[in-house]
């Protein structure tokens, strides 16, 4: 008898996502083989002992018995209004709490939004490097992913020129990833300025991630899109993940601004595809209102003397003494994108020897839709021994490969 043979989608054939992918995979063969593995690959806070506030965890747990019932698909009321109390104090007005949706993560509600979008062949506007969530959803509802670059030599700055002339007739929206993952860059007024006025001229929809909007270092300016974009419609996401340390709550949510006449069937179709999941993650919501109108404790984290703070701090250092490595160094974020400075590196095999000989595991920079095979992206969120222990592995290995 023969054995049936299952095909995959050809709709993946164009989706990566390394981050968890075959490195991870050998990362995990690896440990259960009984080798310990130091991880670069993602920006996990709990996995390094960052501990979500316990204010939050008590909101949690007060409304527990509120908590076993779906609740409206855009969210809890509580959460939604929490959001539209922070988008008022950041200057962005007219947004409601009917203008807010929850889910389950951010990853979710980009999703539903880009699916509600959507047509074949529409294409979107995406960074590059990018957070390959971006194309991979683009791909999947349809789309096609055009990357506009943001090259290392202005600092990882979106290149308004190269947008321009980008732009098509099919062309629906424009991604905004600020901070940016996986390098850092925080963006300039200007640029955010720009991008909001070429998606007016070409009456694009902005969509601005901001997951990381508050974890920035030294003099960064965070300058929120949503208080930029006026004329045409802006969805900005965010939620718990990476500000209040709480990526297993699956907590994000999505805030529509600017101009939304004329959008109203797009955000009827929102509502619709978040009715079919019925409602997001009801317990972790409990907690927005606390995490979002409480004290900050991020900035105990970013300020000078902050674990973030010196684990960048060592990260800049330690890429400065090597001299196989460079990079630009990340004014926000929760990551660092070196570059390696020896000729015909191939990222992807760097990667592998790094954790087969090793035992440290990082994302080759070319998952990221980036150009060229010589960065990755690596995590800053170990304490100050591991990190430190990883960076001088990294080294090492490099010291192999010049020789």
């Amino acid at each position: 008898m023969s054995i049936p043979t299952i095909k995959t989608s050809d709709q993946l054939a164009d989706v990566r996502y390394e981050i968890r992918g075959t490195l991870s995979r050998r990362a995990h063969e690896l440990e259960r083989q009984g080798y310990e593995i130091i991880h670069l690959n993602i920006g996990n806070p709990g996995r390094f002992g960052f501990r979500t506030p316990e204010t939050m965890r008590l909101a949690m747990i007060e409304n527990l018995h509120q908590s076993e019932a779906y609740c409206h698909q855009k969210g809890v009321f509580p959460a939604r209004e929490a959001v539209v109390m922070q988008q008022q104090d950041r200057g962005v007005m007219g947004v409601t709490v009917d203008d807010v949706m929850m889910g389950n993560g951010v990853s979710e509600l980009i999703d539903l939004c880009l699916r509600a979008m959507l047509n074949p062949g529409d294409e979107v506007l995406i960074p590059s490097p990018d957070y390959p969530l971006w194309t991979a959803a683009v791909v999947l509802n349809g789309g096609t992913a055009v990357h506009y670059p943001c090259p290392e030599s202005a600092g990882f700055e979106p290149d308004l020129e190269g947008i321009k002339e980008l732009i098509t007739d099919r062309t629906r929206a424009i991604v905004v990833i600020n901070p940016n993952n996986p390098t850092g860059a925080v963006y300039s007024r200007e640029t955010l300025e720009a991008i909001a006025e070429l998606a007016h001229q070409h009456q694009l929809m902005v969509f601005s991630d901001e997951i990381y909007d508050q974890i920035l270092y030294d003099d960064a300016d965070f300058i929120p899109m949503a208080t930029l974009v006026q004329d045409t419609v802006c969805a900005t996401f965010s939620g718990l993940s990476k500000v209040y340390r709480a990526c297993g709550y699956r907590v994000g949510w999505v805030a529509f601004s600017g101009e939304r006449r004329g959008a109203e069937d797009y955000l009827i179709a929102v509502e619709l595809l978040a009715s079919l999941r019925l409602c997001s993650n009801v317990p972790g919501q409990w907690a927005v209102q606390t995490a979002l109108g409480g004290h900050q404790s991020i900035r105990g984290l970013t300020d000078p003397g902050g674990r973030l703070h010196e684990s960048r701090r060592l990260t800049i250092e330690a890429v400065e003494k090597s001299p196989y490595l460079s990079m630009v160094q990340p004014d926000g974020a929760l990551y660092a994108f070196p570059s390696i400075n020896l000729e015909e590196v191939d990222d992807h095999r760097f990667a592998l020897d790094l954790l087969e000989q090793k035992h440290v595991l990082l994302v080759p920079g070319s998952s990221f839709h980036f150009p060229g095979t010589n960065h990755f992206r690596m995590t800053i969120l170990p304490d100050h021994d591991m990190l430190s222990d990883a960076l001088s592995r990294i080294d090492s290995l490099l010291a192999d490969y010049a020789s």
